[in-house]
């Protein structure tokens, strides 16, 4: 049984500098630039739901 979450495919424009940032992090993670940008979103999705509890 496959636990993955089905991934979609997405179309975003963002800043230059922040792939440049976004590329340089993930190749130091060793991860894709989508798996990076996957987790980041994941992690700030997580500590905004957190801090609304708080709220």
């Amino acid at each position: 049984m496959n636990n993955k979450p089905y991934k979609v495919k997405v179309s975003v424009s963002l800043d230059e500098d922040i792939i440049a940032e976004i590329k340089k992090l993930a190749e130091n993670d060793d991860r894709s630039f989508s798996q990076y940008l996957n987790l980041v979103l994941k992690e700030h999705i997580a500590r905004t739901k957190e801090s609304q509890k708080i709220l």
